[in-house]
């Protein structure tokens, strides 16, 4: 336990106070019982330096103010719920309940995925990680125990796509391996499923592991696999999608040409109309407008001078609900007027941007955040 807990404490940003605060307030909001502030403020330091055993009750506050799971933070697995089906009348049970799982299920499992997206996209990852680790138990379970190709092909497909949302919620809140883990689960569960626009979508996702970990020609290069493995059988908006994707990463790998060309293409291939959401694929959405901000970011991160005119123009239009996205976007803004050496305005922005990435418990925008605020 010694140290994890104080690693997730600094990577969100927080004092021992501030935590002490954020358990207090949890508390209030979930009616959950929990020891004085002064108390918890000893707790605190316990905890951290490994003299007093984080109870359950805390350790489920603490997985979701700080968005680790329980092996991340105490260095043990959550704890254990029914005990395992044992004998074959079990065993039989469990495929026989497998068998019988109706479309209407995989239905509600697809539900509670979008469910989650939602939540995540306006309030961050950080308050679901025990939600999104129920719902990939659950799907795996039933994947397990599904026998038929005809059965197991429409959960495995709805477990892809809740194991590529979970993957980008852990990177986002700093788990780095269990998104790598959760990206391997959503790239198998897709190949069979024979769903090559989930397996795509998951690959393309997989390359900002990559490329945060600081090897941004190798995310190049499983994007471009990612296209090919799609082919012709991705929509166009999800084409797009991929497309953006590697001109992103093809600015941080500095291929200034290929950043372009990939945008052209992005473009190109990208659906008219305002609809923002590809119908083919839930996890998708993109639009011109969406574009003009990649575009702008793309820009920033290759010192383009004309990257503050798109982003601006992206900011117009963003989504209020798109918290985090709005986050990164005030980020790309500050990184193009630290361009131009506008350096007022480059503070504004980060300030903005730190303001919503505390809201949503973003990790990984703060590490953006604290880089940019260096170069100041």
């Amino acid at each position: 336990m010694t140290n994890r807990l104080r690693v997730a404490r600094v990577e969100r940003g927080w004092s021992q106070d501030r935590l002490v605060r954020a358990i207090g307030e949890y508390a209030r909001e979930h009616l959950v019982d929990v020891a004085s502030p002064a108390s918890l403020k000893v707790y605190v330091s316990e905890w951290e330096n490994g003299r007093r055993t984080v109870s359950d009750t805390y350790a489920a506050v603490l997985r979701s103010l700080l968005g680790k799971t329980n092996d991340e933070l105490f260095g043990e697995p959550a704890p254990a719920g029914l005990p395992a089906a044992d004998g074959y009348d079990a065993l039989l049970g469990r495929i026989d309940s497998a068998r019988s799982l109706s479309l209407g299920m995989v239905d509600t499992f697809l539900a509670q995925t979008e469910l989650l997206r939602s939540f995540d996209r306006q309030m961050g990852a950080a308050g679901l990680v025990d939600q999104m680790r129920a719902h990939l138990d659950a799907l795996e379970d039933a994947l397990t125990f599904a026998v038929l190709p005809d059965a197991r092909r429409p959960v495995a497909t709805a477990l892809a796509g809740a194991a590529t949302l979970a993957a980008w919620q852990a990177l986002d809140v700093g788990a780095v391996e269990r998104a790598w883990r959760h990206y391997e689960l959503a790239k198998r569960a897709a190949s069979e499923a024979e769903a090559p626009m989930y397996l795509a979508h998951a690959m393309a996702e997989q390359a900002y592991v990559l490329s945060d970990a600081g090897r941004p020609e190798m995310a190049v290069d499983l994007v471009r696999d990612a296209q090919r493995t799609g082919g012709s059988k991705v929509s166009p908006r999800l084409a797009a999608w991929l497309f953006a994707a590697e001109a992103e990463l093809c600015a941080k790998a500095g291929l200034a040409d290929d950043c372009r060309r990939a945008l052209d293409q992005a473009e190109a291939a990208l659906p008219a109309g305002e609809d923002t959401r590809d119908p083919d694929m839930a996890s998708i959405f993109l639009n011109a407008s969406h574009l003009a901000r990649w575009r702008g970011n793309a820009l920033a991160i290759l010192g383009e001078d004309d990257a503050v005119a798109e982003l601006y123009a992206a900011l117009d239009r963003v989504d209020p609900a798109f918290t985090r996205a709005t986050a990164g976007l005030r980020c790309d803004l500050a990184q193009a007027h630290m361009v131009r050496g506008e350096i007022d305005q480059a503070r504004q922005h980060l300030q903005q941007a730190r303001l919503l990435a505390n809201r949503t418990g973003s990790v990984r925008q703060r590490r953006r955040i604290e880089r940019l605020t260096g170069g100041l």
